[in-house]
């Protein structure tokens, strides 16, 4: 007797967000499926979201919205035809369009939940405004992907493939779809099981609700064209999406052509659907209602049939309307008028919801807080809980749930203080934010500037950090201070509460670490950096230990962005670092740009002490080119922004640094003016003796000051500071008299002198005597070494001295450079010099 075939099993077969234990079950005849482990790998590599499903909690994860017993069956039906059609030829693609509250998220809903039950469902996604990545593309592609993993394991694998290949989450919408959604549903569609469910059942479906409330327009289009094009090259693929949104422009533009079947649903608004939803409402509520009940024993049923039938005209097709209309007539907070009182009231409301939104906030805009509270809900980015919100607004939860009570027609107030709060739908959003339909409720945009004020005061010392409002600070700020400092000047306030102006905000929160010894330091430091470093980097730049920079920093959210220690500190927004760097508008907080020479000064003696130490000092030591290359941008950004007489005052302020390395503030001047006069860059010192001056007595001063100075003589200026070739040409004239010479003179004997009395005088012996006219050198600066630049100089003014010797005193010396290209990166290196009477 011949063995019984295995029996089939599937393990999370349209499983949706399941956790289970230990199992190992994969594979039965042939057939893949995906394990918990899987799952568990996939949601860490993916990272999707998952209140954007059909599978969501809608009371805490708007939309709130699923069709009522009995209603929207033509319309269903309709889509469903569609969507079970074999015929390959068949528009893979549906778009479901209507004006607002018509019932779309609603239908979108019933569909998804009917292919789930039928094992044809790949994946959802409802967008909805403000609610962060839910409102965005960023993690729509990762989001379908994670659900069909699970509802269809066989592509399980083609994505993990896929999402393992380094830097596919970085790269555009159009690719991520690719890679994880349509190549891998196409792999997995060849397989036995899923041929078959086509065959027998129909192609599967994603249902994509809402697009319209994705807040970014280009990616919308990207996604539309990319997914025409994918099945206009792939036309027998068992694929359907169905697309429901209001008609916006970007989207109506790339929906309408043949490959899509459009579907009104204005003309699936039956009256009837909503005469069934308001009998089911009313009949609900007789059970429930004591005074209904008392009203009607006295004065039979209600409502009337001719009044019911008049609400119904009045509503039209909307069911948004009809469910808020409803909550308005039996309001239970509102004390001062019965149901049996409100319900003809309804009959003057103007058809759509300005007329019943205006209405029901009328009935809380004399308590306490009410504009803030309005004001805030209209305009944050994210929804938060009672508890975010109170704290953000620095109220009491209970002042906030007062506000709210009477509200809650139009706004979902959650059950417990730490669900977020979210508006019955993003049309009141738009009635608050347009002044022409809201009057005198109206949010003007000015006041995400006052949102940004109670986000700062949520960084003040002793808050705490992981709150709800404190987090959303964090990532939301920057979001305000670039939608405000984007409004015309006269959309911009002044507010009629602190702040008044941007400026004002900025000045307020620097303020709060302005006492702080290391304060200027440090945001200097983050306003001028070429690019961002982290705190441990500036930590170590500057010599201040990590917590003390911490300290300074968490005081400045949320305008700069302060993360984890190893990731770069950053400023939140453009406008945050013109303020600082515009000394009209920062006032004692500008940053002024001669700060870019202890920048550069900083990252030459990290780079200067690494290479003495021969080694690792701290995790960024190896950094050292790095550096460098900071040190030359800074010393370049310092030239172009301040005068001659300002570059020397600042290298003498240099000195009285507070330092454990006090040789390295006299090398570092000594190799940047020594550059600074040779090297091809602009712009050039217009006093080159001055600076040439003052380059040799640093040197001297270095020397002084370090006992063992010869491995730094001996460094080339690549080792010091990335440099560049030498600048071509007749190079001068330099005027030397006598005064001038002896400075220079009693330099360079303080130069010898300290060589010697440290036991380096065969440095000296390959010095040139003003004999020597010209001299070889190599083209590139990088290669000189500092001591062979020392003997240049000496050599330099070793002819000014003996072209002045002769003639006496009440001479200047002139002296001109040549320098020649020649070949193998070789320069010759010619002086020419005569002398004059002195000019006083």
């Amino acid at each position: 007797m011949s063995e019984s075939p295995p029996a089939h099993v599937e393990i999370f077969s349209n499983a949706h967000n399941t956790r289970i234990g230990e199992q190992t079950i994969n594979i039965f005849n042939g057939n893949h499926y995906v394990s918990s482990s899987d799952q568990a790998n996939l949601t860490q590599l993916l990272q999707p979201i998952f209140d954007a499903s059909h599978a969501r909690d809608i009371e805490i994860s708007p939309p709130n919205s699923a069709c009522f017993p009995g209603t929207r069956i033509t319309v269903i039906r309709t889509i469903v035809t569609w969507a079970d059609s074999t015929l390959l030829w068949n528009t893979h693609v549906l778009w479901l369009y209507g004006f607002v509250g018509c019932g779309k998220s609603a239908i979108a809903l019933a569909i998804a939940l009917k292919f789930e039950r039928r094992s044809r469902l790949v994946g959802s996604f409802f967008f909805f405004r403000n609610t962060g990545d839910r409102s965005r593309m960023t993690k729509f592609a990762v989001t379908l992907a994670f659900q069909m993993a699970a509802n269809i394991p066989e592509a399980a694998p083609f994505i993990k493939k896929a999402v393992t290949e380094k830097g596919l989450l970085g790269l555009s919408l159009v690719a991520q779809l690719r890679r994880l959604v349509y190549e891998p549903f196409k792999a997995a569609a060849k397989r036995g099981r899923l041929l078959k469910t086509f065959l027998l059942k129909g192609p599967f479906l994603i249902v994509i609700d809402g697009l319209d409330e994705c807040e970014d327009r280009k990616e919308v289009e990207a996604f539309i064209d990319d997914m025409l094009d994918f099945f206009k090259k792939n036309p027998l693929v068992p694929l359907r999406f169905l697309i429901t949104s209001r008609v916006e422009q970007h989207i109506q533009g790339r929906l309408e052509k043949d490959q899509v079947y459009l579907e009104n649903l204005v003309n699936h608004c039956s009256r009837a659907d909503i005469d069934t939803f308001m009998q089911a409402c009313f009949d609900a509520e007789k059970q429930r209602n004591s005074v209904i009940k008392a009203y009607i024993r006295n004065h039979g049923d209600w409502p009337v049939e001719n009044d019911k039938q008049q609400l119904v005209d009045h509503i039209g097709g909307s069911f948004i309307f009809a469910s808020a209309l409803f909550k308005y007539i039996v309001d239970p907070t509102d004390d001062r008028s019965t149901p049996m009182d409100r319900l003809p009231h309804t009959l003057d409301m103007n058809p759509g919801l300005d007329t019943l939104y205006a209405k029901t906030l009328s009935r809380s805009q004399h308590l306490p807080y009410f504009s803030d509270i309005v004001s805030t809900l209209a305009l944050i980015f994210e929804p938060l809980p009672i508890t975010g919100i109170a704290e953000l607004l620095r109220i009491e939860p209970f002042e906030f749930v007062r506000v709210l009570v009477n509200l809650q027609a139009i706004i979902h107030i959650p059950g417990t203080d730490n669900l977020p709060v979210t508006m019955c739908h993003t049309s009141l959003r738009d009635f608050l934010t347009t002044k022409s339909r809201s009057g005198h409720f109206f949010t003007p945009p000015s006041y995400h500037l006052r949102i940004l004020y109670q986000c700062s005061t949520l960084h003040d010392d002793g808050q705490q950090t992981d709150t709800a409002a404190a987090l959303y600070s964090i990532r939301c700020s920057a979001k305000h201070i670039e939608l405000f400092t984007h409004l015309p000047p006269a959309a911009q306030g002044p507010i009629p509460c602190f702040p008044q102006t941007l400026d004002a905000l900025y000045t307020h929160v620097l303020a709060k670490s302005e006492n702080d010894l290391h304060f200027p330091d440090i945001i200097s430091t983050i306003v001028l950096l070429c690019s961002p470093i982290s705190v441990a980097e500036i930590s170590e730049l500057l010599g201040i230990e990590t917590f003390k920079v911490i300290q300074v920093l968490v005081n400045l959210q949320p305008v700069i962005n302060v993360p984890e220690i190893v990731d770069p500190v950053t400023i939140c927004h453009p406008s945050i670092h013109q303020f600082l760097t515009t000394k009209s508008q920062s006032g004692h907080f500008f940053v002024p740009p001669s700060y870019h020479l202890k920048l550069s000064y900083h990252y030459f003696s990290l780079s200067l002490k690494h290479m003495l130490s021969h080694t690792l000092l701290s995790p960024v030591a190896s950094q050292s080119f790095e550096w460098r290359d900071r040190c030359r941008w800074h010393w370049r950004e310092l030239l172009e922004a301040i005068s001659e007489p300002a570059i020397y005052n600042e290298l003498e302020q240099l000195t009285h640094l507070p330092s454990q390395t006090f040789p390295y503030q006299h090398i570092f001047s000594f190799t940047q003016l020594f550059l600074w006069v040779l090297k091809d860059l602009d712009p050039k010192p217009q006093q080159n003796l001055l600076a040439l001056t003052k380059c040799i007595e640093s040197l001297a001063l270095a020397l002084e000051c370090d006992h063992t100075p010869d491995k730094w003589l001996q460094y080339s200026f690549s080792q010091l500071v990335n440099t560049d070739i030498l600048k071509a040409g007749l190079m001068g004239p330099l005027e030397i008299h006598e005064g001038q010479a002896m400075a220079l003179q009693h330099n360079m004997q303080r130069v010898e002198a300290a060589i010697r009395a440290k036991g380096f005088s065969h440095h000296l012996e390959h010095s040139w005597g003003p004999n020597v006219n010209e001299i070889h050198m190599h083209l590139r600066l990088s290669k000189w070494t500092v001591m062979g630049a020392y003997l240049v100089l000496k050599w330099l003014f070793a002819h000014a001295q003996a072209a002045m010797n002769p003639t006496g005193p009440g001479v200047t010396c002139v002296l001109r450079l040549e320098v020649i290209v020649e070949e193998n990166w070789k320069v010759k290196i010619r002086i020419q010099t005569h002398t004059q009477p002195f000019a006083t």
